[in-house]
């Protein structure tokens, strides 16, 4: 029966009761709106600001390579520049050291010439001195070796022999040549007689002190040469009593002079048994002695 107001359906709703709607607010929607434009828009100018990064990053790259490439080129050429001075600089030292080198080598070549010559010219008057010297020797050992061999075939003391003259001339006379004259005439005669002592001196009689003044007869005094001497040794003239004290230097004079008389004699006697040649080296070797005594020089236990 229709009551004037209709019967829902049994399950269906009202057509009056409110379906529930879900409520959006519209400041939601507007800012949703807002977004989704910025999100559109900042889709749109992203490529761009990165294509303007990527741009702005080239020149800058750009302009880093331009600044380094000049700055290289800088450096390559204050490099070059510095080594083509030095390069000059090596050229110019290696001219200098040429030109000492050739120096070196003319003025070394000079020096060895000129030495060489020296030596040569020294050698060659070396040889012809000694050249002359040999002539001269041998003409002396000639002469010598004759007068020796001369007085060998009758030997005496007799000073008139051109053998002895000559060996009284050049060492006998000037080697008991003293300053006390007439006690060099007295020791000359006592040597050729045979008959002059030499004996040493006691050594207690030595003195301690040295004495100024020249006394004979001192042992402080050369009784020959004059000269204040510690004399070690005194001669004795013959059979005389009285003694000279001598000082090393008179002592080995008249020893060498003896040694040689001692010779001569034994030669003389004919205790030496040997040839000619032999006797006169040793003669020789005992004018030597004869010389080096008067120089000054003879053993120090003289």
């Amino acid at each position: 029966m229709w009551s004037g107001q209709p019967h829902p359906d049994k399950g269906h709703p009202s057509p009056l009761e409110a379906v529930p709607v879900p409520w959006k607010s519209t400041v939601s929607c507007k800012n949703h709106r807002e977004s989704s434009v910025g999100e559109e828009t900042q889709g749109e100018e992203g490529p761009a600001a990165t294509h303007l990064d990527v741009s702005r990053l080239r020149s800058s790259s750009m302009e880093i390579r331009e600044k380094g490439s000049e700055f290289l080129k800088e450096e390559l050429h204050k490099a070059q520049k510095e080594l083509k001075l030095k390069d000059e600089e090596c050229e110019r030292l290696s001219k200098v050291r040429e030109q000492l080198e050739r120096e070196l080598e003319e003025l070394t070549a000079s020096l060895f010439e000129e030495a060489h010559k020296m030596v040569r010219e020294a050698n060659m008057k070396q040889a012809a001195s000694e050249k002359q010297l040999k002539e001269a020797r041998g003409k002396v050992d000639t002469t010598l070796f004759a007068e020796f061999q001369a007085w060998r075939e009758s030997p005496t003391l007799d000073k008139t022999s051109p053998f002895l003259e000559r060996v009284y001339r050049e060492d006998v006379s000037p080697c008991l040549d003293f300053t006390m004259q007439e006690l060099s005439a007295l020791v000359r005669a006592a040597v050729e007689d045979n008959t002059l002592t030499i004996e040493p001196v006691a050594s207690q009689t030595l003195p301690t002190v040295k004495v100024a003044a020249v006394e004979y007869g001192s042992t402080n005094t050369c009784a020959l040469s004059g000269l204040s001497r510690t004399c070690r040794h005194r001669i004795r003239l013959g059979d005389s009593e009285s003694h000279y004290y001598i000082s090393p230097s008179s002592r080995a004079r008249i020893t060498a002079v003896c040694n040689f008389f001692t010779y001569i004699r034994y030669i003389q006697q004919g205790l030496v048994r040997q040839d000619a040649e032999p006797m006169f080296w040793e003669i020789t070797r005992l004018r030597k002695e004869m010389s080096l005594a008067k120089l000054g020089f003879f053993p120090q236990e003289a």
